[in-house]
This record gives C-alpha cells, sequence and structure tokens, in this order.
C-alpha cells in the first residue's frame, strides 16, 4: 500500500482526506458507520462566537450534478463546541481542523482566541461569511477585507491558521497572496459557489434565502483550476475541495497542487465516501507503483 501520510504546517495527517465543514457535524453520527480514526481530519462544522439558529427553511435544493444549501451557519456558538464536542473529537487518532466564522474580524478573533486555549490541531477560518461592517460584503471578496480579517485572527492564535477561501472573486490568486501577506498558514478552497434556482410553478426562489452556495460534481473543474492557480501563486500549503466524489478526483486536486483534499457534498449521497475515496487512492496509486502520495502532489505537466 501507498503511503498516503502528509504534513501540512507541522502537523501529520495519516492520510489527506478530511470531511470538509458544515457536511460531517462534529463527526458523533458518522461514528455509527466507520471508525473516525480511518481519517486525515476533519473539519468541524462552521461555529460562530455565539449561538445561530441559522436560515429560514427551505434551506437545501437540488441542482444539476449538484446541490445549493443556505444553512446559514447554524451552530451552538464556540463555547459549546469548546467544552462539549471538542473533547470528544480530540479523543479520536485524526486532526481536528475547527472551523470558524463570524460577522466582524473582532468576532473572528475572539472565537480563535477562545480556541488558542484548547488542544484543537488546527483552526480553519470560513471568510465567505458576510461583513456587516462593510454593508455585508464578505471577508474573502475584497484583498483588503481578507487581510484585514486573516490579520486580527493571526494575532489572537498561534494554531496553524488555514484561511477558506471563497470562489465568488475575479481574482482567487489575489486573495490567496493577501491572506498569506496577512499571516495564514495555508489556504484552503474553494468554498461554494453562489447559485440560485426558482420554482417556475410559484414563481418564487426555492431557497428562503433566495440565493444558495453551489456544491457537489458540477464545482470540480472549477476547484481544480482555482487550486492550480492558487498552488503556483503561493508558498503556502493548499487544502483542495470542491466536487471531490472518488479517489481519481481526490488525486486529480493533488495533482493541481493540492496537498490534502477535503470532500463534501458526496458525503451526503454516500456517508462512506471518505473511506472509500482513501482506499480508491490506494488502488490507483499502487496500481502506477507510486509508493507515496507525496510525490503527486503538483505533479500535474502544463502544456
Amino acid at each position: 500500500m501507498a503511503d498516503l501520510s502528509v504534513k501540512i504546517c507541522g502537523i501529520d495527517f495519516k492520510n489527506p482526506i478530511i470531511p470538509a465543514s458544515g457536511v460531517f457535524g462534529y463527526g458523533h453520527e458518522y461514528e455509527e458507520l466507520f471508525s473516525l480514526d480511518r481519517l486525515g481530519g476533519i473539519a468541524t462544522k462552521g461555529t460562530t462566537l455565539n449561538l445561530r439558529k441559522g436560515n429560514l427553511a427551505p434551506r437545501i435544493a437540488e441542482t444539476p450534478a449538484g446541490m445549493l444549501n443556505s444553512v446559514g451557519l447554524q451552530n451552538p456558538g464556540i463555547d459549546h463546541f469548546i467544552n462539549v464536542d471538542l473533547p470528544y473529537l480530540l479523543t479520536k487518532d485524526v486532526v481536528i481542523l475547527a472551523n470558524i466564522a463570524g460577522s466582524t474580524p473582532d468576532e473572528c478573533a475572539e472565537a480563535a482566541g477562545k480556541l488558542d486555549k484548547t488542544d484543537v490541531h488546527m483552526i480553519e477560518l470560513n471568510i465567505s461569511c458576510p461583513n456587516v461592517k462593510q454593508g455585508g460584503a464578505a471577508f474573502g471578496t475584497s484583498c483588503e477585507m481578507a487581510a484585514e480579517v486573516t490579520e486580527k485572527v493571526r494575532k489572537a492564535t498561534k494554531k496553524p491558521l488555514v484561511v477558506k477561501l471563497s470562489p465568488n472573486v475575479t481574482s482567487i490568486t489575489d486573495i490567496a497572496k493577501a491572506v498569506e501577506s496577512a499571516g495564514a498558514d495555508a489556504v484552503s478552497l474553494i468554498n461554494t459557489l453562489l447559485g440560485m434556482r426558482i420554482d417556475v410553478d410559484t414563481g418564487r426562489p426555492i431557497l428562503k434565502n433566495n440565493v444558495g452556495g453551489l456544491s457537489g460534481p458540477a464545482v470540480f473543474p472549477v476547484a481544480v483550476r482555482m487550486v492550480w492557480q492558487v498552488a503556483n501563486a503561493v508558498k503556502i500549503p493548499v487544502i483542495g475541495m470542491g466536487g471531490v466524489s472518488s479517489g481519481r478526483d481526490a488525486i486529480e486536486l493533488m495533482m493541481a497542487g493540492a496537498s490534502a483534499v477535503q470532500v463534501g457534498a458526496a458525503i451526503f449521497t454516500d456517508p462512506y465516501a471518505p473511506v472509500k475515496i482513501i482506499d480508491e487512492m490506494n488502488e490507483i496509486l499502487d496500481s502506477r507503483n507510486i509508493s507515496s502520495v507525496g510525490e503527486i502532489i503538483g505533479a500535474v505537466k502544463p502544456w
């Protein structure tokens, strides 16, 4: 079997597969299906400083080759996560990436500061959230706002900081370079693409929030392109995600430059997807006599 281990920001992962934030909760339900120890890491449900009830329903809609969601970061708040969910996760032999979000840079920094006092392995900062101090524009849509929130969170914690990038921008490489300069230790991408569905019978959007985040196989080529661009623009590690549903997909993202791969919407169609992807990666690498997954990172040969 190939060596699937990778190292990111000084943290050892037994394999590069990580269930993405928002699809895996805090791991409790999936423990009934397979051991969490089989995973390389877990990106936890996006957690905010205070409890959030999320958006009104309907907040999920099917799309061709994917899905839209507008859940709205429903979560119990950072204190509940630290006191109830994190201790359970830390008993598992798996890297924990605590995903955080907020409405202001100060909220994000305060949440990170609380996590800094715990044994969580890494912090993943979601900058696709609206910045209420900037008229509701997402942090991740401008270099200035992305750098500001990254810098504040960087000052609040010594934990390895992964910044999760939004694809809803003109130049994702500029955003990546901005957060790198502001202190990010790694970046993860892509978050969901903004989309919309309309019920032709009622004339109303299917989602109560009108628009939502598109995920699933439909976004995979966009993810590959953006991971490749960012990996060639920054010196920090890249964690890839976006429409991954097979071991072959994961290898493709790693060839584009990702050091690890998050799996999202595929888990909704097959809850065993992460462990199947790990096994498929092993089979593919073995069939090609590749002894270590590290050999394929950034191995694409552009024309």
